[in-house]
């Protein structure tokens, strides 16, 4: 095999290695925590402080807001939640000042999180950071199905590739 058909087939094989980070600058699927989430599951909040507007139907909680549902938490130092028009459950969630999101192993971090408890919709923007094991990925937002168990990145994605296990 000569130098050049030899450079040429390295070359080929870079290419093609790549093919996955091209796919993750315009956005990457990825399956999220262990199994789809029941949202049907009670909503477990627990905070420094509560006020609640019968007005609008909202409350905030502040310090330290732990929300639980069923193998999911979500962490945040605010969460407005806002109550369906006819007060018989929650509509939606919106955590801001930095969250934490964990669903079995699976972590995410960002600024602030909007979680749609109708559509089971999570969607989490601002310095996105997503950890799988010994895997991490980072974007602009990063969108939740929690019936699906999958979350899609998106917004200048940037991940590490490991290459495979060592057969020595």
């Amino acid at each position: 095999m000569s130098f050049v058909h030899g450079f040429k087939l390295f070359l080929a094989g870079v290419v093609l290695a790549c093919l996955p980070i091209v796919a993750a600058a315009q956005g990457a699927r990825v399956a999220f925590g262990d199994t789809a989430q029941d949202r049907t599951q009670p909503v477990e909040v627990t905070s420094d402080s509560l006020n609640v507007s019968q007005t609008d139907n909202t409350a905030v909680f502040e310090g330290d807001v732990v929300i639980a549902q069923g193998a999911m938490r979500l962490a945040a130092p605010r969460v407005l939640v806002v109550y369906l028009a006819d007060q018989s459950g929650i509509e939606r969630l919106q955590a801001t000042g930095g969250v934490t999101l964990v669903s079995g192993e699976d972590a995410a971090e960002a600024a602030r999180a909007d979680y749609n408890i109708t559509t089971g919709m999570i969607e989490l923007r601002g310095d996105v950071l997503l950890v799988q094991g010994d895997s991490a990925i980072t974007g602009d937002t990063m969108v939740v199905d929690t019936g699906a168990g999958t979350a899609r990145v998106t917004g200048r994605v940037k991940t590490v590739l490991q290459p495979g296990g060592d057969d020595r």
